[in-house]
């Protein structure tokens, strides 16, 4: 039997800073496949923690439960000690801290959480997340990203059991998935009155053609969210399509859209991928290009039988399913391409998709905002996208990108940009501009103002994104 206990120069109950990571965050048995950098997030990534909670009610009550149990009879202490910050979860603000200087602004301590990390890491959340943190960085907010003492829910056991306490003390709970430990966070933010945000990633409708048996566990799944949402202080999602869709289900909290944003640094140098990229992947000419898992959600079967009638080389940069989860629709398509289709599998380094390709496609059928699209917008590329309401909220047609409804709208729009290159050049010259609008420098003074607020007791009222 092991038993938790504390160092034995260490008093019962006394708080430590943490010099050190005890534990790593839990990690799916197995090697957990890889995705492309900047994918909007597949249904295997979600499933880790949404369908335990969706789907399995008794299991995920237990969680929740058993970690309220530990934090029940606990809450935040009177005031933080003036230490520097350490590594690990007990960060503090430092006396020489620039939110601490005489021009009386109050310092914030947030929690930008997400759950199951380890899985979302290349997903399109965990980009997202990543681009909150990094824009957070030049506010001079806070920002921890566990909610746990030690950084795990054992260590944050081991801490209440020796005395001390369970959760991180902040300011504001920002959490980014919809799993048990975000359950559990949210629980115990409401009983110490503490602000919650929760960053809508996942919706039924996105949740759909994403892998086999999807669309039986959506409306399980949206009844879940429904209740979810509905305990935020404010819900921030990625568009104003996201948010009519909440609106419907519906979500009894004020929902604001914010855009996920792009950090245009990481994509520097893409160009100098180009040959070596073109050239393993045997692309000629102009060549056509998708980025991202694949999924038939995400325009699979538009994109191949739109690459069936033309001759351009057509490459899909990014993994996909090859086990029983996998849909019918993406085990037909990469096990028997069209001869001018290329499915790439995981890629080293995602900038040489952006540079190998000439025209960005992606038919996708339901997209929250379509974080590859402002990457290949972001390198000058020309982008070829479907008609729905993410898109035709934040680009246009003719500007900066062509919008198409049909397969033959598709087919046609290839034809007139390989014919037009200056109608390429000019496309990706606006493309560049309408990404900047989504620069992190945006986001983050958009999240430190609607942190502040919140923490003042007011929503703030909605920034406009173009």
């Amino acid at each position: 039997m092991t038993v938790l206990r504390t160092h034995a120069g260490v008093d019962t109950g006394a708080e430590v800073g943490v010099t050190g990571v005890a534990g790593e965050a839990l990690e799916p048995s197995g090697e957990a496949e890889p995705v492309a950098l900047g994918d909007a997030a597949g249904t295997t990534d979600v499933l880790p923690g949404a369908l335990v909670v969706a789907l399995g009610g008794g299991l995920a009550s237990e969680v929740v439960e058993s970690l309220d149990a530990l934090a029940c009879d606990f809450g935040l202490p009177g005031h933080r000690q003036n230490v520097s910050p350490a590594d690990g979860n007990t960060f503090r603000i430092r006396s020489d801290n620039p939110l601490s200087s005489s021009v009386g602004r109050v310092p914030v301590r947030a929690l930008n959480y997400l759950e199951v990390a380890g899985w979302l890491d290349r997903s399109g959340i965990g980009t997202s997340v990543k681009h909150q943190r990094a824009a957070l960085a030049d506010t001079g907010v806070e920002v921890v990203t566990s909610p746990w003492i030690g950084d795990d829910p054992l260590s944050a056991a081991g801490s209440r059991l020796t005395g001390g306490r369970c959760f991180a003390d902040v300011d504001l709970v920002h959490c980014n998935m919809i799993g048990p430990g975000t359950a559990a966070t949210v629980k115990h933010a409401r009983r110490t009155d503490t602000p919650v945000i929760l960053h809508s990633h996942v919706t039924r409708e996105d949740f759909r053609d994403s892998f086999r048996g999807a669309n039986v566990v959506a409306p399980a799944l949206g009844k879940y969210l429904e209740w979810f949402y509905s305990q935020a202080d404010l819900v921030l999602c990625p568009s104003e399509y996201t948010k009519g869709v909440l609106q419907s289900y519906p979500i009894d909290a004020p929902i604001q859209p914010i855009t996920n944003g792009i950090d245009l640094d990481r994509l520097t140098g893409h160009e100098d991928f180009r040959e070596g990229y073109r050239e393993r992947y045997d692309i000629d000419g102009m060549g056509v290009f998708a980025v991202g898992n694949v999924f038939e959600r995400k325009g699979l079967s538009t994109f191949c039988r739109v690459a069936q009638k033309t001759d351009y080389d057509f490459t899909w940069f990014g993994t996909y399913e090859t086990g029983p989860s996998a849909s019918s629709a993406v085990r037909k398509w990469t096990k028997h391409p069209p001869a001018n289709v290329t499915f790439s599998g995981w890629v080293d380094d995602i900038r040489g998709a952006y540079g190998a390709g000439d025209v960005f496609m992606f038919p996708a059928k339901v997209e929250n905002q379509g974080i590859v699209v402002l990457e290949a917008m972001a390198c000058g590329k020309a982008c070829v996208v479907s008609d729905i309401p993410a898109f035709e909220e934040y680009y246009e047609d003719g500007h900066d990108c062509l919008i198409c409804s049909t397969e033959s709208e598709f087919v046609d729009a290839l034809e007139r940009l390989e014919a037009n290159p200056e109608l390429r050049e000019r496309l990706g010259e606006n493309a560049k501009e309408t990404a900047r609008e989504h620069g992190l420098d945006r986001v983050g003074d958009r999240l430190s103002d609607i942190y502040e607020g919140l923490i003042a007791g007011d929503v703030p009222p909605t920034a406009e994104w173009r």
